[in-house]
């Protein structure tokens, strides 16, 4: 055992798991795992010197098992002299509101309350102290078995590197002191200890797929295919780790070069964007265009959930379609391609639109013919693509926008409407195509000399409008 405590401490201190005068909240279920846990943090911290906080999550759902655990938990605290809470949670009634199951909805509940338990003991310390401190662990008790089982639970779900992966050693707050050791280890450690713990009736179901990997599929794999099983897993783990860290790497270089970033916040609450050129993301290999989308992602919705392989392949084509496409995800998030940029975004954007939107524009990019004709059609106009640099938007007329002349000079939209004797009343019904407040068309009417195609453009950014019977479709 004092060899097993030995390969704690080193794991722990090759992740830095814990430094001195930190703070741990130890999630303790009454299982065996846990109660290990529980008793090796105990002895380390004493030596450390660190803190050490219990969290039991009761999930409403076992009735007088669950009750035992609770109660079991909170003796083995007394005796050990750790401060000990216990949190009440109604899992099914959650699972049922948020369409989920009851082991996905206790795992976020559980976590909810082990993160608040964490910002609290920050806060309460930063009261006391009044200075920065580094924020509280929590330690959770997965083992190699749990990393084993994780792996072949996300090959099974067809997920990338990432999941692959495995469990991460330490993730945020989140420390995994057991990580390196084995179940067997662990009930050898409870042996020598001389303690006991609780059994989770619910461990031993089958129809949590977890529970069926762990107890059938595993023990079936190490018993017909390879003893080593397991332990090939994990080595695979560690290989697809490093890729993972590797590709996504290679991809953040690429956004650090080209990407952009847009955010603001209003009465129609946060707007994010994540954008970066089309002609840039589809030049890179496939695999990197896979971790730029999940790099835009992360940075549009951290923490994100729900999306799946599935969404990224729609992503990947949709990259490759007409200017204006869009796809809806989950986490309120839409992708959608712009004359000149892949966007990802979350929220919308706080400008007043009067009603317009760029769905209302079919646009579309093609290289310029010698001699074609441009149309002639009051609502289909041709632009010279490379002069457009940054993002457009259809939106009604603001102060300070101005179409250029044909001797180079500019016209405010404002004495452009009057000169045209457009009503006031109208004025702002009018759309607008503008590149910040510099506009390409008002819509229906003229278009700026600058945007024109000329002898020396290579490019056309055609656009439709499609507006409806307002604007003379």
């Amino acid at each position: 055992m004092k060899q097993m405590l030995s390969e704690i401490k080193a794991y722990m201190n090759q992740y830095e798991m814990l430094k001195p005068g930190d703070r741990v909240i130890a999630a303790v279920s009454g299982g065996a795992d846990s109660v290990c846990m529980l008793s090796v943090l105990e002895q380390i911290a004493g030596v450390l010197p660190a803190s050490v906080r219990v969290l039991h999550v009761h999930h409403g759902l076992r009735g007088p098992e669950a009750d035992r655990d609770e109660a079991f938990v909170e003796q083995m605290c007394r005796r050990l002299k750790l401060p000990f809470v216990s949190v009440h949670r109604d899992v099914k009634a959650y699972a049922a509101e948020h369409g989920l199951s009851l082991e996905e909805a206790g795992r976020i509940l559980r976590y909810e309350a082990l993160n608040q338990a964490a910002e609290d003991w920050d806060a309460e310390t930063r009261q006391n102290q009044n200075e920065a401190v580094r924020p509280a662990r929590i330690a959770v008790a997965h083992h190699r078995e749990d990393s084993a089982e994780t792996v072949m639970f996300h090959l099974l779900r067809g997920s990338g590197l990432r999941g692959l992966s495995g469990i991460r050693p330490v993730n945020g707050r989140m420390i995994r002191p057991l990580l390196n050791v084995g179940r067997s280890q662990i009930l050898a450690w409870l042996e020598s200890e001389g303690l006991g713990w609780c059994e989770d009736s619910t461990n031993a179901a089958t129809a949590y797929t977890r529970n069926f990997i762990r107890h059938r599929l595993l023990p079936l794999m190490t018993e017909e295919v390879n003893e080593q099983a397991e332990e090939h897993i994990l080595q695979a783990a560690r290989l697809f780790s490093m890729a993972d860290q590797y590709l996504s790497s290679q991809a953040k270089e690429v956004w650090k070069q080209y990407g952009g970033l847009e955010t603001s916040e209003g009465k129609a609450g946060a707007f994010f964007s994540a954008r970066i050129p089309l002609t840039v993301f589809r030049e890179q290999e496939e695999v990197i265009r896979q971790y730029l989308i999940r790099h835009m992602i992360d940075l549009a919705a951290p923490g994100w959930k729900d999306i799946s392989s599935r969404h990224f392949e729609e992503i990947l084509k949709l990259a490759d379609s007409r200017v204006g496409s869009r796809l809806d995800l989950p986490c309120g998030l839409t992708a959608q391609v712009g004359y000149r940029e892949l966007e990802l975004r979350r929220g919308e954007k706080t400008q007043d639109f009067a009603g317009f939107s760029m769905e209302q524009l079919e646009m579309s990019v093609f290289s310029l013919e010698k001699g074609a004709e441009i149309p002639k059609n009051q609502y289909t106009k041709w632009f010279d693509y490379d002069k457009i640099k940054d993002t457009l938007f259809l939106r009604s007329r603001q102060r300070g926008d101005y179409i250029t002349l044909a001797d180079g000079g500019r016209k405010s939209v404002a004495r452009l409407m009057i000169d045209e004797k457009i009503p006031r009343e109208k004025r702002d019904e009018i759309p607008l195509l503008a590149e910040g407040n510099h506009v390409l068309w008002v819509v229906g009417s003229r278009i700026s000399e600058y945007y024109k195609i000329t002898e020396q453009t290579k490019t056309v950014l055609q656009v439709i409008y499609h507006g409806g019977e307002n604007h003379g479709r």
